[in-house]
């Protein structure tokens, strides 16, 4: 069995992060470990919520981890707090990556034309860093455009497309999945592109007219536990996409839904032997 760890915080309440990976990348048949770089009551959608920073443990985890000889097949890594915890995990890809190993980053920080609470420019310069370490970097438009230090377009057409994944692999990426494209109405998707000359892909799926916390980590953990497990980029985009979609469906299907977040536990069955 394949074995991939996943950095990132853990919300108790609200269906994002860790407690979205955990489940979605196990369901795919992989064993999972974590590395949760915080506990948090609930996910910062809510009105308040407590706040437990993790940075000190994290390189004593990683110490145990060697000591024990521990390996990975994959590395994804999500959320982070601060530019002290990209560096550690920097730190921790240079240490745990061999040569089947595949880095997945998740560069959390923005959405909608805007950063989250508490980045700012320097954070994204950082982000790049770690991004360039990666076999595969999934940000969407905002968090491409703060990176390559450009101005957010809500809507690119496909050369735009094309040239903002090509710049995000100039740094040493290996691939780059643009999320949140869509190039015709009612269809929203994600576009790939693979460095070296590689044609660029594009799958989209059903668009619904309502937002949800934590579709980007629903995404980022079926596009992990696919890619891990040996299918294609454009395969692995594909299944992402799919299954995100379907969480929604069934979120917007359910009269007793949460808001904060989506029932992808009902569409978990979509990824059992994927």
């Amino acid at each position: 069995m394949k074995r991939a760890v996943t950095i990132q915080d853990i919300s108790c309440v609200g269906k994002c992060s860790l407690t979205v990976a955990l489940p979605i990348i196990s369901a795919m048949g992989i064993e999972t470990a974590v590395v949760p770089t915080a506990v948090l009551s609930n996910h910062t959608a809510f009105s308040d919520f407590t706040f437990r920073d993790l940075t000190g443990d994290l390189r004593p985890i990683a110490a145990r981890f060697k000591e024990e000889g521990f390996a990975f097949d994959g590395i994804y890594t999500g959320y982070l707090g601060s530019r002290e915890q990209i560096e550690i995990v920097m730190e921790f890809v240079d240490e745990f990556k061999g040569e089947g190993t595949k880095v997945i980053v998740d560069p959390a920080m923005a959405d909608f034309g805007q950063m989250y609470k508490g980045f700012d420019a320097s954070f994204a310069k950082e982000m790049k860093k770690l991004c360039d370490k990666a076999d595969v970097v999934l940000p969407n438009l905002t968090e491409a455009a703060f990176m390559l230090g450009e101005e957010y377009v809500e809507r690119p057409d496909a050369k735009e497309v094309e040239r903002l994944l090509k710049a995000l692999t100039d740094g040493g990426a290996k691939a780059a999945v643009l999320t949140g494209i869509s190039f015709e109405e009612g269809r929203l998707g994600a576009s790939s592109y693979s460095a070296g000359g590689g044609k660029v892909g594009y799958h989209a799926g059903t668009w619904y007219p309502k937002q949800f916390h934590g579709t980007g980590d629903v995404f980022a953990s079926a596009f992990t536990g696919a890619f891990v497990g040996g299918k294609s980029l454009e395969e692995s985009v594909a299944l992402a996409v799919d299954y995100t979609a379907e969480s929604v469906r069934c979120t917007l299907a359910d009269p007793q839904a949460r808001w904060y977040g989506v029932n992808f536990e009902e569409a978990l069955p979509m990824l059992i032997g994927k």
